[in-house]
């Protein structure tokens, strides 16, 4: 049995509320690594990056799309996406963990993951040796985002075991899966990172309400978007106004298992919020409520999870017993 870590019990987390530099994954990668390293230097152990942070989230665009029928500029725009994004493993992956390495910390952010011709919202976890630790592929991508977006399976569910404690992170609107949190609860989750692009005050509601229900601390982590930061090609409309309009205001924030904000909710412009982790704060709030715990009826209700995964294709050669993926 592999030795656990032995734990900090507090230390300074960091969320990133910024905007990339969208389609542009090299200029992007800079940022991350120029604000990665501010987020280092004020103390932060564990940075955390916003939903589909390399190359962007394509807020507003429809991909020329309609119940049947797709356009060619639709699908110009989904090239230049899928041109722009990630291989796992690759060349980006390389470079964030040297940015997790050159800044000691645990970092943890959205890309979107290129694998043949299919586009998946994951998240990357990197340790401050620079070790790549894994990755969360979205399993329910939300309304329009399914046109571009692949589904992950179970096999992408991690909860990992560092000295600052048990780090796992579930994309946007996964978080309002019940039993998707159920699977990470029960997993031990203690920092709960929530990358998102939701801007709307319910998400913020809802990060209260996990941070409470899992006894955990929540990084809720947003884009801050204006308009001058999207292309002048790009095809969404968002509507007359100055450049400087907003259209992303965030809202990222971090709360204690208590649902106290101990950072945020910011709502201003691009900001990097830290947080002292205080993990006396999660035993404290497990007195009186584990939901996978003394506060859980498993003679009534219990959660099977599938965590094999999924692939296309398997082959079984002769004088084999088991397919192979």
């Amino acid at each position: 049995m592999q030795a656990m870590p032995d734990l900090e019990e507090k230390f300074l987390v960091a969320v990133v509320q910024a905007a990339p530099v969208i389609f542009d994954r090299e200029r992007t990668l800079e940022k991350v690594a120029q604000l990665a390293g501010e987020a280092a230097g004020r103390g932060a152990r564990l940075v955390l990056f916003p939903e589909a942070f390399v190359p962007g989230y394509p807020r507003g665009l429809d991909f020329g799309a309609v119940v049947g029928s797709r356009s060619d500029a639709g699908r110009d725009d989904f090239h230049r996406y899928w041109a722009s994004s990630v291989d796992v493993p690759g060349a980006s992956v390389d470079f964030l963990g040297q940015v997790a390495r050159d800044c000691k910390i645990y970092l943890v952010i959205g890309v979107i993951e290129r694998d043949r011709g299919t586009l998946y919202c994951t998240v990357l976890f990197f340790g401050p040796d620079g070790g790549y630790l894994g990755k969360h592929r979205k399993v329910m991508p939300t309304a329009s985002e399914r046109l571009i977006w692949g589904y992950g399976d179970g096999s992408t569910l991690p909860v990992l075991e560092t000295p600052l404690g048990k780090v796992g992170a579930l994309i946007c609107w996964e978080n309002y899966l019940p039993l998707m949190r159920t699977a990470m609860y029960s997993k031990g989750i203690e920092i709960y990172c929530a990358p998102t692009a939701d801007p709307r005050e319910a998400w913020t509601a809802s990060m209260r309400h996990i941070a409470v229900e899992g006894r955990c601390f929540v990084l809720a982590c947003n884009q801050f978007n204006r308009k001058s930061d999207y292309p002048a090609d790009y095809r969404a409309i968002f509507g007359e106004g100055a450049d400087a309009a907003v259209i992303c205001r965030g809202g990222s924030c971090i709360v204690d298992p208590f649902g106290n904000f101990l950072a945020g909710p910011n709502t201003e412009g691009e900001a990097i919020l830290l947080a002292e982790i205080d993990r006396a704060q999660i035993v404290r709030g497990k007195f009186d409520l584990d939901v996978v715990g003394h506060y859980a009826r498993p003679d009534i209700f219990q959660l099977v999870v599938d965590e094999r995964p999924k692939p296309v294709m398997t082959l079984v050669r002769e004088g084999e017993t088991e397919a192979k993926s």
